[in-house]
């Protein structure tokens, strides 16, 4: 029987047949704007709220107090109560960044990754994430040490990366093959603004809707709608397990 780590996020959990898989690595990718770090901050804060589980956060690109204030503008009113208290821990671009190497923020991270009381992490993002390293076989070997740590303790994590294109078959990175899941946000410009979707493209020892799902983003997070868009991006057959 999989064990599975529910989102907490309408609809996803459904398109996800109960959650992401525990003690896995998805990756959630998208361009800028397409809602990568709200599901990540979304992912985190539930945890808490609903299912007692606490989190980590890792963010390359934000202060601690812009974290938050990102936070509570989407209208997850408790994270710096959670914050506060221990529930969820952020280690910010200022601590992350400060020796420029991979090794020596590692080593500020193991405790936590190995101390039994926290069940998810994100990371936030890969692209910063990579300016550690000085060629594509170092990230690699870094990346799959990285993912080999948070699996051994227990973790179930979702990084994020930034995706240059709209349709994401066009431009497939070695992240996605290192990761057992992916997520694509997708949006489209309209002529009133985006509209905005969810793609399942892989999830390992699961079965998943493979159909491209509509989203909203609103005060309390991302939504997903199940009416699936009149295309899929990619068969059944054709979904590695």
């Amino acid at each position: 029987m999989i064990e599975l780590t529910k989102t907490g996020i309408d609809g996803l959990d459904e398109i996800l047949n109960g959650g992401i898989v525990t003690n896995s690595t998805t990756l959630v990718s998208g361009n800028p704007g397409a809602g990568k770090s709200i599901l990540c901050l979304q992912f985190i804060y539930n945890g808490v709220e609903q299912f007692d589980e606490k989190g980590i956060y890792l963010t390359f690109e934000e202060d601690e107090e812009d974290l938050r204030e990102a936070a509570e503008s989407i209208g997850f009113d408790k994270w710096g109560e959670y914050v506060d208290n221990g529930d969820i821990k952020v280690y910010d671009k200022k601590v992350l960044l400060r020796e420029n190497d991979f090794s020596s923020s590692l080593e500020l991270l193991l405790d936590d990754f190995e101390d039994n009381d926290y069940d998810r992490v994100v990371l936030d993002s890969l692209a910063m994430f990579e300016l550690f390293f000085e060629n594509e076989q170092e990230k690699r070997t870094y990346l799959l040490k990285f993912t080999d740590i948070l699996s051994q303790n227990d973790l179930t994590t979702l990084m994020t990366n930034e995706q240059g294109a709209v349709f994401p078959e066009t431009e497939i990175g070695l992240e996605n093959y290192l990761t057992d899941g992916n997520i694509y946000l997708i949006q489209t410009p309209t002529e009133s603004g985006v509209n905005r979707y969810v793609w399942v493209a892989k999830m390992r020892k699961q079965d998943i809707e493979t159909d491209i799902f509509p989203i909203e983003i609103s005060q309390g997070g991302i939504r997903v709608h199940q009416n699936a868009s009149a295309f899929s991006m990619m068969s059944e057959d054709d979904n590695p397990l």
